[in-house]
């Protein structure tokens, strides 16, 4: 997963179809990108992804990448709808892999041997083993083929592609706020700004990451848990990491520098509960992705800033940078999520 692939080339001769938001496609493909959350992150380092065959408005079979990668979503859903699959509508969240691997046959393959009347691809593979192929194989076979460009597709691969066209992870930044910006008052003290709903939010939203990531200064402050404490979920703790030149405190693996979550094997999402330098070195660095922000209806006064200094020192290049993607009310919180705006960006 350390290559780095173009993610926007194409085989010579493919072509793209869009689907539009209001079609019974592009409502199938969205839910085939909700079925592949169920394979996040326990399908790294494959991508998370997901496949729904429908027959006559029914569904017939699904399926998502199961734990370490195999069987893929294809195979599954596939397996389940059995002969029913001939003359059948095929969604998929991410273009079917056209590469054979000791672990299974090819995706593209097992389609065409299934022989449904379309299949509907969300999202085209940047993997230069597939790129094209998948799509190419499935033509070759007499059956329909659509690549959406499913912008709700993208949003359920990102980790996968940003790592395809970036070779780094995906990165999220999160922190708990009060009205006024503070992350803690100023002695430190932070427990809790949030009530148990956010709370909980932020162990589900662990529980979707391949590692986590704090600065040392926090973990020398707070020496926090990192874990995923949701009934059922406690297997699902990211692996955890320590922004620090020094040794890795113990249970914990350590990165010096922001750059250095590009040699992170295996790992296509990064959560980054901060501190606040912490946040500000990668923030500088232009490798956040998304920031999550949970704010307490609490006014905090003179405490401690939930992002260290940038310098900036001119407004104009603080605009345009962030589009909001999210918003919920958690209980007595607010919850909202923004996105990186970069030009070209997946």
């Amino acid at each position: 997963m350390s290559t780095r692939w173009n993610g926007k080339s194409r085989a010579k001769g493919s072509r793209t179809v869009g689907v539009t938001t209001g079609s019974g496609d592009a409502r199938w493909l969205a839910a085939a990108a909700r079925l592949a959350g169920r394979a996040r992150p326990l399908s790294s380092p494959n991508p998370a992804v997901g496949c729904i065959v429908v027959r006559e408005g029914r569904v017939v079979g699904r399926g998502w990448t199961a734990a370490g990668g195999r069987p893929h979503a294809e195979a599954a859903a596939l397996a389940m709808a059995g002969d029913a699959a001939r003359g059948a509508t095929v969604y998929v969240t991410l273009e079917p892999c056209a590469h054979r691997s000791h672990r299974g046959p090819a995706c593209a393959d097992i389609l065409a041997e299934a022989a449904p009347a379309r299949v509907i691809v969300g999202v085209a593979d940047p993997d230069p083993r597939t790129a094209s192929a998948g799509l190419d194989r499935l033509r070759a076979a007499g059956i329909e083929v659509v690549l959406a460009d499913c912008a709700t597709c993208a949003d359920s691969l990102r980790g996968y592609l940003v790592r395809a066209n970036t070779g780094r992870p995906h990165v999220t930044l999160k922190f708990a706020a009060s009205l006024d910006g503070c992350i803690a008052l100023p002695d430190g003290t932070s427990r809790w700004i949030t009530g148990p709903e956010a709370r909980a939010h932020v162990h589900a939203r662990r529980a979707r990451a391949d590692a986590i990531l704090v600065g040392g200064g926090t973990w020398r402050a707070d020496a926090p848990g990192l874990d995923v404490r949701l009934p059922g979920l406690g297997d699902r703790s990211p692996e955890r990491y320590v922004l620090t030149r020094g040794a890795a405190p113990a249970g914990t693996r350590a990165i010096a520098e922001p750059p250095a979550i590009s040699a992170m094997e295996g790992v296509q999402y990064i959560y980054i509960e901060g501190g606040a330098e912490t946040a500000a070195a990668f923030l500088a660095a232009d490798l956040v992705d998304r920031i999550e922000i949970y704010r307490a209806p609490i006014i905090v006064g003179d405490g401690l800033r939930a992002v260290g200094a940038l310098g900036l020192n001119d407004l104009v290049n603080a605009h345009g940078r962030w589009q909001q993607v999210e918003d919920a009310q958690l209980g007595s919180d607010h919850f909202a999520a923004y996105r990186r705006t970069r030009e070209g960006a997946v």
